[in-house]
C-alpha cells in the first residue's frame, strides 16, 4: 500500500473521529463555537480534539490488521 493510501485513510479516521467528537459534545450541549473560551468551549474542543485523535489511531490500526500476514495472528 502506497503513502498516498495511508495519508487517505488517515484523514478520513481522523475526520470521522472529530465528528463523532463533536457530535458527543453537542449531545451533552457543549458549544464547540461560542464566544470566548468558556469551559464548555474547551470541553467540546477537547472533545473534538480527542475523537480525532482516537479516529486516527483506529485507521491505523485497522489498515494494520489487514496488511499483517495470516500466520502472525
Amino acid at each position: 500500500m502506497g503513502p498516498l493510501f495511508e495519508g487517505l485513510t488517515d484523514a478520513i479516521g481522523f475526520i470521522v473521529g472529530s465528528l463523532l467528537g463533536y457530535g458527543l459534545g453537542v449531545s451533552l450541549g457543549l458549544n464547540l463555537f461560542a464566544e470566548g473560551y468558556g469551559t464548555g468551549s474547551v470541553v467540546a474542543i477537547l472533545l473534538v480534539g480527542l475523537g480525532g485523535g482516537m479516529g486516527l489511531q483506529a485507521a491505523r490500526h485497522i489498515r494494520d490488521r489487514q496488511n499483517r500476514p495470516p500466520d502472525s495472528e
